[in-house]
């Protein structure tokens, strides 16, 4: 079993962006928006931040309370993409439930879309056309690709259908001449699909779900997910302890796919700026 590294690889990647930052003559600059008290959208937030600082990129934080409408968060994002100092633009997810996220995210133009959820770069993406990839997917493509994995006609199964994650990733491994399985709620026979899958990928917010008799040996397991017990301690979507010595890959949680999400947000917003430039 080999552990993909993905703090380490994003300390790499980090390393690498430093360089073509310091060589730039107008530092790259991204707008950070987090609404309401969600403490681990505060965590996420502040590493994103230190991340930026890191490489060179600077960085403008916006903080709106729990109670913000509608009208006021998207009054706050259409007035950062008319900045023509900023390069990007986040809006930090989860919102609040009585906002309308889709609506919000669609204001941020595709050129400032670091995030890679606009229709504009995701229908890009799904065309296999060049547009902005959604940051954890692009993260763990890169964190495969890093570790010369091989995804050129293996079979892959998603679990986990969400815009953010599964869709997105779907596509990106499409384009790279995967065979993908998507599987969610309603999928039938889910041991059976996740059994034939050279390459595993959960991505579903339940804690240590995928159970050792789900995966084949020697496959490749990649665990998006992040979740917290009851003890207090993180666990993925992958019950890792069980499964490390069937797989021949598998991410840690902490430590897997997390920081290659925050690399590859820095990598768009640096590639927004050369853009521009």
């Amino acid at each position: 079993m080999t552990l993909l590294d993905g703090k380490r690889i994003a300390a790499e990647i980090r390393q690498e962006l430093y360089g073509e930052v310091s060589e730039m003559k107008q530092k790259p600059s991204l707008a950070v928006i987090l609404v309401g008290n969600n403490s681990a959208s505060e965590v996420y937030v502040k590493g994103k931040i230190k991340a930026c600082e890191e490489v060179g990129i600077h960085s403008y934080s916006y903080r709106l309370p729990e109670n913000s409408t509608q009208k006021e968060v998207e009054k706050l994002v259409s007035s950062l993409i008319q900045k023509k100092e900023i390069n990007g633009v986040l809006v930090q997810l989860p919102l609040p439930k009585a906002l309308d996220a889709d609506k919000i995210l669609n204001l941020i133009p595709p050129e400032k879309d670091v995030d890679g959820f606009s229709p504009l770069n995701f229908g890009k993406v799904a065309l296999g056309e060049k547009g902005v990839s959604a940051c954890t997917p692009l993260g763990v493509i890169e964190l495969l690709s890093r570790y010369n994995i091989e995804i050129t006609g293996k079979h892959a199964v998603i679990v986990g259908r969400s815009k953010i994650v599964g869709r997105p990733l779907a596509m990106l491994l499409l384009n790279r001449d995967a065979t993908v399985t998507i599987c969610h709620s309603k999928t039938q026979n889910l041991k059976e699909e996740c059994l034939r899958a050279d390459i595993l990928i959960a991505a579903i917010g339940r804690e240590r779900f995928i159970t050792a008799d789900m995966v084949k040996n020697g496959a490749v397991v990649v665990d998006v997910g992040i979740n917290r017990a009851e003890d207090g301690k993180l666990y993925g979507d992958v019950d890792f302890e069980n499964i490390k010595e069937k797989a021949a890959y598998i991410t840690p949680v902490p430590g897997g796919v997390g920081p290659m999400t925050i690399a590859m947000l820095l990598k768009n917003t640096v590639e927004a700026a050369r853009k521009k430039q």
